[in-house]
């Protein structure tokens, strides 16, 4: 077991202690009158707690839920229960503004979550499910359902202050859901069987790294950025990085190469020498164009060897970041321009 201060051993004893003693003093949980969802960790932080909360609260939207978020707030200059409104981090905390703006839902912020979610039920014209971010150590206020997010760090971390668990593993046993990374599923969840009661169920967390506009899919050819301020920096600073190398450049290499081998790929192809072949591939508004070029000297047309090597480019670029997006589609695979051979000259009208 390694952790980040081995030096504060000898301190885990009493904050273990600590921790019973607030079990042990710990009266009925207070209950609010709409159902509440619960979305926690074990861990104190980096365990991607906030991007669950938004998914569910627009998972829940898209369903005909009404949902509302309460949040501690931490680290906010405002005091009492408020309602997030605009941009303010500084007033609001800045997980609960961007739970706000990215989920589109009323968040409300106190350090008493109960207190924050009777003002919603009070000011709410409909009847709504609380999602309670960060609340599986919340345990002042009673829940419907438990998702708690465990990660392989989490697996062989130490408690507090010589590790980053708030509770033991054994706190598992109080959860109805368990969230795992995709990544991270074949060394986790054999490990979680022992931790869980029977029936818990496991919910595979897929992650991806969107780019604004124009950029779209995954590097685009250039180079981002990644600036980070969470508690586990490691995974975050891992999503831009794709072994495979620029997923353009390598599509450009694949297509030319494909379209060489025309003949070898689709049966009654004839060979032909080519004289040259080209693709351009250029970030375009809702995807990537691939404009594929090939020409021979033989009084032929070459319209097939165009197609194939656009559609490998494609294929290419798909295989390289279906890690990050699967739903990503190819479409519109069609020739726009041909010159010789027996059938003559074709370029497609612009109503096609």
């Amino acid at each position: 077991m390694s952790t980040p201060r081995p030096w504060a051993w000898p301190l885990v004893p009493v904050y273990r202690a600590v921790l019973a003693a607030k079990h042990a003093l710990r009266g009925e949980p207070k209950r609010l009158q709409w159902p509440v969802v619960s979305v926690g960790s074990l861990s104190a932080g980096g365990a991607g707690k906030t991007p669950v909360v938004i998914a569910l609260a627009q998972m829940l939207k898209a369903r005909g839920w009404s949902v509302d978020v309460l949040s501690r707030g931490y680290g906010r200059s405002g005091s009492g229960v408020e309602r997030v409104e605009g941009a303010d981090t500084a007033r609001f905390g800045d997980e609960p503004v961007l739970i706000a703006q990215r989920a589109d839902v009323p968040v409300w912020v106190n350090a008493d979550r109960y207190a924050a979610g009777k003002r919603a039920e009070s000011e709410a014209k409909v009847r709504s499910i609380h999602l309670l971010d960060d609340g599986f150590q919340h345990r002042r206020l009673a829940r419907a359902v438990d998702v708690v997010l465990v990660t392989a760090d989490d697996l062989d971390d130490a408690l507090l202050p010589a590790g980053n668990l708030r509770e033991p593993l054994q706190a598992l046993v109080r959860a109805d859901f368990v969230a795992v990374r995709e990544e991270e599923m074949d060394y986790v969840a054999p490990r979680l069987k022992a931790l869980v009661r029977e029936g818990t169920l496991i919910w595979t967390v897929r992650r991806k790294l969107r780019f604004p506009a124009p950029l779209f899919v995954f590097s685009a050819g250039l180079r981002p950025v990644a600036v980070c301020a969470i508690a586990r920096p490691e995974g975050f600073a891992a999503l831009p990085q794709n072994p495979k190398g620029n997923p353009l450049e390598v599509a450009r290499f694949a297509g030319i190469q494909a379209a060489k081998r025309t003949s070898e790929l689709i049966p009654m192809c004839h060979p032909l020498p080519l004289s040259f072949v080209d693709i351009e591939i250029e970030i375009v508004p809702g995807g990537i164009q691939i404009l594929a070029t090939a020409a021979t000297t033989a009084a032929t047309g070459v319209e097939m060897e165009a197609l194939t090597a656009a559609s490998i480019a494609a294929l290419t670029i798909y295989d390289m970041t279906k890690a990050l997006d699967k739903s990503i589609r190819i479409r519109e695979i069609m020739l726009l321009e041909k010159r010789g051979g027996k059938s003559g000259d074709y370029r497609r009208s612009e109503s096609k």
